[in-house]
Order: structure tokens, then C-alpha cells, then sequence
């Protein structure tokens, strides 16, 4: 008899394979007796008693004496169908399926009408991986039992994994209008539904296995996944801690599981959920990239790449892996090897909007922003809605210094985060009269950096209140007269506006960025405070900053160890270090060069600025210390990267938005030594201040 089949679904968060058939699925009880000619009886053939008894046996599980008395049927009568077909079925018990195969397709050249025979050959084919030959089977079958439920259900998992997604979910409609108490069924339906992208009829189709099957493991986390993929990731990972209550070592889970935690910030237990499911499943491909992908995010890109490694070595032609060790490759700054990672990717699935977006990452890494923007167009094309695609295009076209096509780009960053206050404010209505909230919504040089449009709002006639982070307030009091800064939302407003969406609403082009010489101010009590610290000689002072938040996602590019410039330590100059915070690595490295440290006096931007401004030059990679060195109008040298921020723009020395800024930049990724030797070079011929 036929029974259903459990076809797991390749799943966006934890791609498992085609499971096993039940021990069932082919099966002695499909052959019901009959030769060539119709059905036989003790009293017609003297073959009849020796198929009964080697039909007993097979029952039994005595597959030697079943086996021994197909045979002697055989000798007998080589074209006897139900002795070639059951030998078939225990050839595929014992897992010689092509021997299986090939008995099974003569019984039914003897009889090919046996709806039986069709349908334990079909499944033997699905459990090969055989789908478009298991298809023909099933149709077979269907054709001589339309309403046959089952032989609907197995049709459906050929499709599925034929990847004819819709017919899938049509033929499984089919089964459960004959069956709708069947709990594999409405699994199985919801595999499809999700493979789809309809998470919302996939969980639908979930609970209702659940319901008809509360302990089913399966059907739970089946409503994990779609939870997960509606971003319901909270709710996701309490389904996969249902199945792991009840089956520890589901393998599929915990890497799921993994997966949900990681969006959930919680990248250690991710780790740890990975790892359990690849010490479950060694081999399987999938939970390997899956860990690979959570290296990658916690930095631990050696072991990232030996994953993905891994599950190549196993599946040479994944594309997922393929693509996530482009990735790993990206981020260890070996270009070239990740871009041809990409490329094998894309040509395993053109199809695939995020190889192509990460791939746009690759080639705006190398400055190829022609190349990555059409990389990125590509990816869109075939998903409009691809958030990243659509940031990281926005990003390219305003460091390419379109701002025609880049502001309104960048609007789609409100995509992937939240949108803040309701009351968004677009530029579509006057502001003369009006009480308008600036929010800051990215980091401290972020704000910095647009807080310059507030007083452009307030000279429209605005009332303008400018919230920002806590460490920012005092300074940017210093922004405009009149001004209210906070470090909070208050009420009593009328209109609301994210800081980085002046720019569009302004409509700011290369040639119109508001760049005042100085638009903050320190304090000048705290100034001289430090002016009086400061050696009192003739020596240039000159600020440091090497480090950044090395929670940034561009950090690793962007920061450097003290030690690359250590080089600079033996002009004749006092260097100042104006890092807050020193990375552990660099302790020692501190300590030896006997650096001037603020230490805990940098309790604010207030106090950092007031530093700055008793300094002679700040020299500094892509922090806040930047922005404000430029904000407050002081002499500062920005070292970039090769592909840096959009802000810096490419192919110039000088910044639109800070007249006092000169910028050194990589000559290729990572030559920060290169950019230490021409900042040197440029100390020892005394020049301080911008772009001579």
C-alpha cells in the first residue's frame, strides 16, 4: 500500500535533504496476488502456494527465505509479475536500488496497469533523488486511481522536489480535499508554501498539521521557519525550543535556531546552536554554511572560511556556500579570491539577488563602482524589494558623488530599521511658523556631521529641536543661538526629520554642501584648562586617533593598530592620544610609546572638543573625531581606507563637507604603511593644515 511521504523542503533559514521513505513506503501489500493474466489461485497454478508462503515470509521479515522463494517462482516462470515485483521491493530493502529499479519496471512490462507496482516504483525513485521518473510513476498510478490520496500526496513531493513549486501546492490541495485529516499533508503543504515565499500560508498550513498532530516535530518547526521568515524571530526561536524539548539531536533546528538568534543580536548562542547541529550532522552542507555565515558575523573569518570549505568539499556546486565564502574572502582582504568565489556562485544561480548584491560589496571594495552598481541594479531587478541591494547601491552612487540618484537612494535604509516618529517629515511642506524635531539616527559623526542643516531650517523661519545621543548635547548647543538641543524626544511638535534626510529634502549636490569654515565651538574655560596641561613648548601638538567602535560593520576596514604609526612618534612633535577607549591590543603598544592620554577627562564630546581646539593637528581614521576635528574648524588629516565611507567620495585629497580636512588614502586595500609614509612625509616638511 501506498503511504504518505515526508518531503522536507529546502528551507531559506536551514536547507535539509529529501528524507528517508518509511520503512513502508514500498511495500509487499502493493502486490495483490496477481500473474499475467489476473489473479491466482491455489486451484489454478501450482505457483500460487510457494508466492503465499514467500509472501508470509516477506511479511515476517524473513527477507532470505522470501528472496529463496521468488526465485524458485522465477525459475519456474521468469515473466511472473508478483515474484519480480515483491523481489523488487526487497532489493530496495536491502538498498540495491538499481537492481530494484530494474525488477520493478519488468513487473510492470508484464502488467502495466498494477496501480501497486507504480506507485512502491515511484517511491523508490523520489528516495534516489529520481523526481522526474517518480513523476511519470505517480501519474501512472493517479491515472488508474484518481482519487487516491496518497498517490496524490507522492505526486506532490515530486513536484516539490522538481522545484514545481506551484503544481506542488495544487497536488497536495488535491490530497487534502480527498484526506483533510492527513497532518503530513498540511506539512508537506507548507514545505512548498514556504520554498514559495509565502510564509504566512506556510505557517497557516503548519498549524494545521500541529493541530491534527500536537507532538509532531516536524510540523513545529515547520511553524518556526515561517515565523522566522515573517520576522517573528522571537516566536520562531520559542518553536524551535518546542522541538528540541522534545528532540534534543534535531539537527535542523538548532541550526535554525542559530539563524533566529543571530538576527536577535545573541551571536554567542548562535555559535553554539551552530555547532551542535554540525556535531550532529557532520556532513551536513547546510548546517556547516550556516555556521560559516555566523563566523563571519562575529569576525572569526579564518574558521568562517574553513567552514564554508567544508560544505564545499562536500557540495562542490553549493551556491550559498560559494557565496558566503566570497564573503569570508572579502572580509580578509584577499579581493580577488572572493570576487571569483562570487562569480562560481552566479554561475550556479544567476537567479540569485543576494550573490549579485554581495557581489556589488566585492566590486565597490575594489572602486569598480560602475561594476558594482550595476551589480546591484542586477540584484534589484530580480527583487525590487532587496533592502540590501537597494542601501548598498545608495552608498555607492553618493561615494561616486551622484547625489542626484543617491539621496533618494538612501531613503531605503528606513527599510531595515525603524522609521522612528510617525509624523515624518518629507520636505513637502513649508516650514515658516512650524516647530520641526531633528532626530539623530546613525552614529555621534553622523550627527555631527548634518546637525550644520538645523540652522538652514531655522533661517526658513523653523522652529527647530535637534535630538541627539546624550555624549553630543552640550557640544551641539554650541550649534546655533537659540537652538534646543536634547537628548531625548519631547512633545509639542509639529513635524518630524531624520538628520540624513536633509540633504535630499535640501537637495544637495557636490557644489551646494553647507561647509562653513567652523559651525561648533569649544569651551573656552575648558580649552585653556588643557592648553595649560600641554607641554609648553614649541613642539607641534598633534591629536591621535588609530581605533574606532569595533562594533562598526566597517571597523576592520577602517582601523588600524598603534603600531602602524609608530613611525610618526619620532618627529619632533607632542602627540596627544584622543582614543577614549584603547583596544586591548593595543595596551602594550601604549604603554612603550609613553603616549599623553586624556584618559577619564574625555567625559564628553565637550571635553574632546575643548583637547582638539588646543591642539595644532588632528590626525585620525574614519571616527567622530574626525567630524568634529572638522566641525570646529580645526586642521585635520583623515586616513581612509581604499574604498572608504560614500561621505569621503573618491579620487580627491580635500572634503566638500570639511574645508579643514586633507585625505590621505590606501593606494591599494590595506596599505595603511603607505598612507603612514606619506603623513609623515608631509610632518617632516612642516606643512599642518589641509591640501597645500
Amino acid at each position: 500500500m501506498l503511504v504518505w511521504l515526508f518531503a522536507y523542503a529546502l528551507f531559506a533559514f536551514s536547507v535539509i535533504a529529501v528524507a528517508p521513505l518509511p520503512a513502508d513506503a514500498i511495500s509487499p501489500e502493493a502486490s495483490e496476488g496477481s500473474a499475467r493474466g489476473g489473479v491466482v489461485t491455489a486451484d489454478q497454478s501450482p505457483l500460487a502456494s510457494r508466492l503465499k508462503d514467500a509472501v508470509a515470509h516477506h511479511r515476517r521479515g524473513d527477507l532470505a527465505q522470501a528472496l529463496a522463494g521468488y526465485d524458485a517462482i522465477l525459475a519456474l516462470d521468469p515473466g511472473f509479475f508478483d515474484a519480480l515485483h515483491l523481489k523488487g521491493v526487497i532489493a530496495a530493502q536491502q538498498g540495491r536500488n538499481d537492481e530494484a529499479v530494474s525488477l520493478m519496471r519488468r513487473a510492470l512490462a508484464v502488467m502495466p496497469d498494477h496501480a501497486g507496482a507504480h506507485g512502491n516504483l515511484g517511491n523508490l525513485l523520489l528516495r534516489l533523488g529520481r523526481a522526474e521518473e517518480a513523476l511519470a510513476s505517480f501519474d501512472a498510478l493517479i491515472t488508474r486511481q484518481p482519487d487516491n490520496a496518497g498517490a496524490l500526496g507522492a505526486r506532490a513531493a515530486a513536484l516539490h522536489m522538481l522545484g514545481r513549486l506551484d503544481e506542488a501546492v495544487a497536488a497536495w490541495d488535491r490530497a487534502l480535499a480527498l484526506d483533510a485529516g492527513n497532518a503530513a499533508a498540511w506539512y508537506n503543504r507548507g514545505n512548498a508554501l514556504q520554498a514559495l515565499g509565502r510564509a504566512k500560508d506556510a505557517l497557516a498550513s503548519h498549524d494545521k498539521a500541529v493541530a491534527l498532530r500536537p507532538g509532531d516535530v516536524e510540523a513545529i518547526y515547520g511553524q518556526g521557519n515561517a515565523l522566522q521568515a515573517l520576522g517573528y524571530v522571537a516566536e520562531a526561536v520559542a518553536r524551535y525550543d518546542a522541538v528540541l524539548a522534545l528532540k534534543d539531536d534535531h539537527a535542523e533546528a538548532h541550526s535554525s535556531r542559530g539563524n533566529a538568534l543571530q538576527r536577535l543580536g545573541r551571536l554567542d548562542e548562535a555559535l553554539q546552536g551552530h555547532e551542535r547541529a554540525v556535531a550532529l550532522k557532520p556532513a551536513s552542507v547546510d548546517a556547516l554554511y550556516n555556521r560559516g555565515a555566523a563566523l563571519v558575523a562575529a569576525g572569526r573569518l579564518d574558521e568562517a572560511l574553513r567552514s564554508y570549505d567544508r560544505a564545499l568539499a562536500l557540495k562542490p556546486d553549493h551556491a550559498a556556500a560559494l557565496s558566503g565564502r566570497g564573503t569570508a574572502l572579502r572580509d580578509l582582504g584577499q579581493l580577488d579570491a572572493a570576487l571569483a568565489s562570487y562569480d562560481r556562485a552566479l554561475k550556479l544561480a544567476p537567479g540569485d539577488p543576494d550573490i549579485w548584491s554581495n557581489r556589488g560589496i566585492l566590486l565597490q571594495g575594489l572602486l569598480r563602482l560602475e561594476e558594482s552598481i550595476a551589480s546591484y541594479d542586477r540584484a534589484i531587478a530580480l527583487n525590487p524589494d532587496h533592502v540590501g541591494a537597494q542601501w548598498n547601491r545608495a552608498n555607492a552612487l553618493l561615494l561616486s558623488g551622484d547625489f542626484e540618484r543617491g539621496w533618494p537612494a538612501y531613503e531605503w535604509r528606513w527599510r531595515s530599521r525603524p522609521a522612528g516618529a510617525a509624523d515624518r517629515w518629507f520636505g513637502d511642506q513649508p516650514v515658516k511658523g512650524r516647530h520641526i524635531f531633528l532626530r539623530a539616527e546613525q552614529g555621534l559623526g553622523d550627527t555631527i556631521q548634518f546637525a550644520r542643516y538645523a540652522p538652514l531650517l531655522e533661517a526658513n523661519g523653523a522652529k527647530v529641536t535637534l535630538a541627539v545621543q546624550p555624549p553630543l548635547r552640550r557640544l551641539l548647543v554650541t550649534l546655533a543661538p537659540g537652538l534646543e538641543v536634547v537628548a531625548g524626544r519631547e512633545g509639542g511638535i509639529d513635524l518630524g526629520c531624520p538628520l540624513l534626510s536633509l540633504p535630499l529634502i535640501f537637495g544637495t549636490t557636490l557644489d551646494t554642501i553647507p561647509a562653513p569654515p567652523r559651525y561648533l565651538a569649544a569651551e573656552e574655560d575648558r580649552v585653556a584648562a588643557w592648553r595649560a596641561r600641554l607641554p609648553p613648548d614649541s613642539k607641534r601638538r598633534i591629536g591621535l586617533v588609530w581605533s574606532g567602535n569595533p562594533k562598526h560593520r566597517n571597523d576592520r576596514n577602517r582601523s588600524m593598530p598603534l603600531s602602524t604609526l609608530e613611525p610618526l612618534l619620532d618627529l619632533d612633535a607632542h602627540f596627544v592620544s584622543l582614543q577614549k577607549d584603547v583596544p586591548e591590543r593595543d595596551a602594550e603598544t601604549i604603554e612603550r610609546l609613553k603616549l599623553m592620554r586624556a584618559r577619564d577627562e574625555l567625559r564628553d564630546f565637550t571635553d574632546t572638543a575643548a583637547l582638539i581646539e588646543a591642539l595644532d593637528l588632528v590626525i585620525t581614521v574614519d571616527t567622530s573625531i574626525a567630524h568634529l576635528a572638522g566641525a570646529l574648524g580645526k586642521p585635520v588629516w583623515i586616513l581612509l581606507p581604499f574604498s572608504p565611507d560614500w561621505r569621503w567620495l573618491i579620487g580627491r585629497d580635500d572634503s566638500p563637507w570639511y574645508p579643514s580636512a586633507r585625505l590621505f588614502r590606501q593606494s591599494a586595500p590595506g596599505d595603511w604603511a603607505g598612507v603612514v609614509e606619506r603623513v609623515h612625509s608631509a610632518l617632516s616638511r612642516g606643512e599642518f593644515g589641509r591640501a597645500p
